[in-house]
């Protein structure tokens, strides 16, 4: 049986209160789906409230559909239903005519990134070589030479360059996807910030995996609050993003880096680590791969410098790990395609990819101060060198709100509910992505709606009926 005394937020009933606590509790993974309550009697004196008190809290929770009560037997934390999965985002969908997509991390478009592709796919064909290569069946994590050079390639980037390290994937959703069915088993705690990346949200659902949320605050994960969860139950893997987190663009000081490091090697914990939300060298911190090589998985991809499409990205991994996740890409699709990772390899060579990073890193610092002028009567929140904004909603603004309305008006954004961990309420804000528009012109007016709309009072709610 659960052994649960939780702390109660200030103000309100304390019935309520209780209810809360229980909410949050279920959220960020402390109560699991299926685990038993407290009889209410024996909670009640924990908790110095009446039997009464407890009741209507239990009945509360169960209103909100946090719990569920069985007959002669007690009160459980509901299992989550199939519908209750949170939607994840969907690519390559077809613009309606006029509207300004701003709710995708999309690299700005530029004509070097077909050029380089095209010169890529040319010098291909026209080597025999390369032709017969990638006709021919290769080594699971890529041939011996393509993971030399896309080591090469991170290193001039700044990042992991061991090539014996090193596995190249489809993507990095392919790899992530990889390390939740490989590292952990169904029922599984594995670990993130209360808000992350979509992508690990749903890997670790179709994983059949427990969500373990934890809060975070400006600098990032709150690694006091992980240590307490860890002390309870420690999670088989924990999933981050330290230079960036993505939707609110909050970065994981040293001290904190240290610490969870230390936190994974006292509880045995996985540590997966996301940079494929590409930030310059002098804006990251130091790479957890490089503080605990031991037991973390780097994760990147050419999707945010070079292009979505190529869907080629590496695994920097623990040797111990190499033939077990070399398996497992043999069970999936036996290799990467070959003919795709030679004409990544090939455009990662031509001089005009490192033009096209120099001036995407120019574009996105010109459209994030934009950003930054055009909403700063909202508290924009942007990490130097993202691609990133997140934006807080004035008081009585609801993001699925703001977000229909926003449509209505012919710009897309993101709402929270994809990117939260557990099962707690989503804040009230919305994320803007600088690079798919389409220019520099065309998010500014994009911003400029969003700053009309957030300037007038928010409707009644009669007036949407």
């Amino acid at each position: 049986m659960t052994i649960w005394t939780p702390a109660l937020p200030e103000g309100g009933p304390r019935y309520r209160r209780i209810a809360e606590a229980m909410a949050a509790a279920i959220g960020n993974g402390e109560l699991a789906p299926g685990e038993k309550l407290p009889p209410q009697r024996r909670l009640a004196d924990r908790l110095g409230v009446t039997v009464g008190t407890i009741t209507r809290a239990y009945a509360e929770a169960q209103r909100q559909g946090w719990v569920e009560s069985r007959v002669g037997s007690g009160t459980y934390v509901r299992q989550p239903a199939e519908e209750d999965h949170l939607p994840f985002f969907r690519a390559g969908q077809p613009a309606d005519d006029g509207v300004i997509d701003i709710s995708m991390s999309l690299p700005p478009p530029h004509p070097l990134r077909a050029r380089g592709l095209k010169r890529a796919l040319a010098g291909l064909i026209d080597s025999p070589e390369a032709v017969q290569a990638a006709t021919e069946y290769q080594p699971e994590a890529g041939s011996e030479v393509q993971r030399a050079r896309i080591a090469a390639w991170q290193g001039r980037l700044g990042l992991p360059d061991d090539p014996e390290r090193l596995l190249i994937t489809q993507g990095g959703q392919h790899g992530i996807h990889l390390l939740v069915h490989h590292l952990a088993q169904p029922g599984d705690l594995v670990a993130a910030d209360a808000l992350t990346y979509p992508g690990f949200v749903c890997a670790a659902q179709q994983a059949h995996l427990r969500p373990m949320a934890v809060p975070m605050d400006a600098d990032g994960m709150d690694m006091d609050a992980l240590a307490r969860l860890c002390a309870r139950q420690p999670p088989r893997l924990i999933y981050t993003t330290p230079d960036l987190n993505n939707p609110t663009g909050a970065r994981l000081g040293e001290a904190r880096r240290e610490r969870l490091v230390a936190l994974a090697r006292e509880h045995d914990i996985w540590l997966i680590e996301d940079a494929v939300q590409y930030l310059p060298e002098a804006q990251r911190g130091t790479p957890l791969v490089s503080l605990a090589p031991e037991r973390t998985l780097h994760v990147f991809s050419t999707s945010k410098v070079m292009a979505g499409g190529l869907r080629i990205g590496s695994l920097t991994v623990p040797e111990r790990l190499q033939e077990r996740l070399c398996s497992a890409l043999r069970s999936q699709s036996w290799m990467v395609p070959p003919l795709m990772v030679e004409a990544a390899c090939r455009w990662m060579e031509d001089p005009d990819s490192h033009e096209l990073l120099r001036w995407q890193v120019e574009e996105l610092a010109a459209r994030r101060a934009l950003a930054l002028e055009r909403l700063a009567d909202y508290g924009p929140q942007s990490r130097e060198g993202s691609s990133l904004v997140w934006l807080p909603l004035p008081a009585g603004r609801r993001s699925s709100e703001v977000q229909a309305l926003l449509a209505r008006r012919g710009v897309k954004v993101s709402t929270p509910e994809p990117f939260c961990m557990g099962s707690e309420p989503a804040p009230q804000a919305i994320r803007l992505c600088l690079g798919p528009a389409e220019t520099r012109e065309a998010l500014e007016r994009a911003l400029t709606t969003v700053d009309e709309l957030l300037g007038e009072p928010p409707a009644s709610p009669w007036q949407t009926l």
